[in-house]
């Protein structure tokens, strides 16, 4: 295996992980602080709105990508 497909592979696998976490943090927070269901929905939509973000970056410019190849 190649370096730089390696250091790919784990980024993904370890961001991934990062997120995974992050999603268990905030339900966390959900749970200590006794948010109920509609605060813990609010918690994951603001602090889980930027992981989306991060996610959503590499798929927009995939989309626009083969949208200008055209």
């Amino acid at each position: 295996m190649e370096t730089e497909q390696f250091e790919a592979l784990m980024m993904y696998v370890l961001v991934g992980g990062l997120i995974l976490f992050m999603f268990f943090i905030i339900w966390d927070l959900a749970k200590t602080s006794k948010a109920g269901r509609l605060g813990t929905a609010i918690l994951f939509l603001g602090l889980g709105l930027c992981l989306f973000a991060f996610l959503a970056k590499p798929m927009i410019s995939y989309v626009l990508e083969l949208m200008l190849e055209t």
